[in-house]
């Protein structure tokens, strides 16, 4: 079957109900302003993206501090309208996620983000607080009456079960942003446990973490970034966000989508089938099994410790 193409050659597939559609790769927010990498080789990783036909934007309030957003707002002036500009809001409460809304905008030098998600579902209470009388979802309800945004998701990559408490709250939900890679087939799966729910209510897929977080599937489990790009692509998803560091990584992302064809049925098994001896425990799913990739501004909302600054025991 012939895949539908953007006019850079890049797949794209419906965005779930919103009428939109968006490129299959998408440019990660969390990488491609690391500490080695400079504005300037940021914008152009942007730029360059959007012109060579990425057209899905991925960030969040707290990514570097603000720096990301404010990186890809530069990069995305007089090329708004090109993309389809995610970013997540890490406000519980009302008045917080209002404040986070204002920054991003700022920053992102737009008046209306397309995709608003409340990021990093992965504690047990979060759907409780954004639901609660003054929750954050009546600052995502009252942005959207105004126009400040166009559609509101939710992210996680913990636990399945803990993003269905989202699920079961009794919203119009337009996107999920879940971890989608081949181990997670075996160890608390998005894929399994959460993501026919999501086809089902035809909720836009957001897939991420395909390659571990920090290509540790790649580094550590002997894939190929072809292999692991190519299986969750091969899923039910709307788009994937992808790490992007440097050039290479860029272009490797490209082609990949560009020659993009669906794993059959065996060629996802077998692979599944590959990484079962090490997928069970969760050793190279971090964000997962440890608090390795949990924000600390997250972490700090719920009175932990942060990561950084470990435990006495």
């Amino acid at each position: 079957m012939e895949l539908e193409t953007n006019t850079a050659g890049i797949p794209v597939r419906a965005l779930g109900t919103t009428g939109t559609k968006v490129s299959i790769v998408g440019f990660g927010g969390g990488h491609y302003c690391r500490k080695h990498i400079d504005e300037s080789t940021s914008v152009r990783l942007i730029q360059t993206a959007v012109e060579q036909g990425m057209t899905f934007m991925d960030n969040a309030w707290e990514y570097h501090q603000g720096e990301s957003e404010r990186r890809m707002g530069i990069a995305l002036e007089g090329r708004r309208d090109k993309v389809t500009l995610m970013t997540k809001v890490c406000g519980r409460d009302r008045q917080t996620a209002q404040t986070h809304l204002e920054d991003s905008l700022r920053r992102l030098r737009t008046d209306v983000i397309d995709v608003w998600q409340f990021h990093e579902i992965n504690y047990d209470n979060d759907s409780e607080w954004v639901f609660a009388a003054e929750g954050a979802i009546k600052a995502a309800e009252a942005a959207r009456q105004a126009g400040k945004i166009r559609w509101i998701g939710f992210t996680g990559h913990k636990h399945p079960q803990i993003l269905a408490r989202m699920l079961a709250q009794d919203f119009p939900w337009d996107t999920c942003q879940i971890p989608i890679n081949v181990l997670d087939a075996h160890y608390r799966s998005f894929q399994r446990e959460l993501l026919p729910e999501l086809n089902r209510r035809n909720i836009g897929v957001i897939g991420m973490k395909s390659l571990g977080g920090d290509a540790q599937l790649v580094r550590d489990v002997g894939l190929t970034a072809q292999q692991c790009r190519g299986y969750a692509l091969s899923l039910p998803i709307s788009t994937l966000v992808c790490g992007i560091e440097s050039p290479e990584n860029l272009e490797q992302d490209l082609s990949i989508a560009r020659d993009f064809r669906p794993f059959t049925a065996a060629e996802q098994d077998s692979l599944i089938q590959r990484v079962r001896d090490v997928a069970g425990d969760g050793r190279y799913e971090w964000f997962k099994s440890t608090r390795y990739y949990d924000s600390k501004f997250h972490q700090q909302q719920h009175g932990f410790p942060s990561f950084e600054e470990g435990f006495q025991l």
